[in-house]
């Protein structure tokens, strides 16, 4: 049997994180979901999801700043 509970916000308890990152390409949230539920360890400690931002159009603009300069 496992334990369930309620969380005061969107994060993860600090007492859980152990500093591991793992990125995932999905079409969405649903797919995500999916993804990560193959993985091997999935049920031994809690994961977050995260939506990464699209920072093509930052890094395009960066791209444009270097290359007036130089």
């Amino acid at each position: 049997m496992t334990q369930q509970g309620v969380s005061d916000g969107p994060y993860a308890e600090i007492k859980t994180l152990r500093g591991e990152l793992l990125t995932l390409e999905a079409t969405d949230m649903n797919h995500a979901i999916q993804l990560i539920c193959n993985r091997p360890g999935i049920k031994m400690r809690p994961w977050e999801l995260r939506p990464a931002e699209d920072l093509s159009a930052m890094m395009a603009e960066s791209e444009k700043r270097r290359l007036a300069v130089g």
